[in-house]
């Protein structure tokens, strides 16, 4: 299975601290946010990697390299306009291949087993919940198994962490789309299930957030 990070987004809630370096470039402990995510991968066994660049490009594609320091071999999706996280997954979608693939946000940091994600889903995607965070209490979404569900309780937060099948963007065109266009629909259908994740799960989002993480490791 190829796995794809998101990492074309500017930070704008960062702050100065992304005003000359991309938000998946700032370091969080003794690792870049982004190698986070390339060592979750390569844990899993996941070691063909697409990541989607727009705001300074350049530096996250000179920093990262074609990913053999790591061990795995990473292809960019470069995006000249603002995509959002569907269309950003759509343009990559030659580089992910015809099966389903994983994709993560480059933001996210957690210890969770990707090996465990199902290569095979049985909808047209499977989602992992997480405790709701205190950014966001009321949650995104509750199970009622093995299916996602709008009106399940307890609402759950949405991890970031997806397993998508390429037909979950059948009838999209290029261009600017939330997931949650493609993604809602396909829940209402019985197309989506997930499983609740317990464990660490950090969403790195502001400079607090950066340092309440960096301290955590330190």
């Amino acid at each position: 299975m190829r796995g794809m990070i998101l990492a074309a987004g500017r930070g704008e809630r960062m702050g100065k601290l992304t005003t000359h370096t991309p938000k998946p470039l700032l370091r969080a402990g003794d690792k870049l946010l982004i190698e986070y995510v390339i060592e979750s991968f390569v844990k899993a066994g996941i070691c063909d990697i697409v990541i989607n660049v727009a705001y300074l490009a350049d530096k996250i594609q000179k920093t990262i390299g074609n990913g053999s320091r790591y061990g795995v071999n990473i292809e960019y999706a470069v995006e000249h306009e603002r995509l959002e996280t569907g269309g950003g997954i759509y343009n990559a979608l030659p580089l992910l291949g015809k099966q389903p693939f994983v994709v993560m946000s480059s933001d996210v940091i957690t210890s969770y087993p990707f090996n465990r994600l199902p290569s095979d889903p049985m909808g047209l995607a499977h989602i992992v919940l997480v405790k709701n965070p205190p950014f966001h209490p009321e949650g995104d979404f509750g199970l009622r198994d093995p299916y996602v569900n709008f009106n399940a309780r307890p609402k759950r937060n949405f991890s970031g962490i997806g397993v998508y099948r390429p037909e979950l963007f059948m009838d999209c065109e290029p261009g600017f789309f939330p997931l949650s266009q493609i993604l809602f629909p396909a829940i209402r259908s019985l197309q989506v299930t997930g499983e609740y994740y317990e464990g660490k799960w950090f969403n790195i989002g502001t400079p607090e957030q950066l340092n309440e993480f960096s301290a955590v490791v330190a």
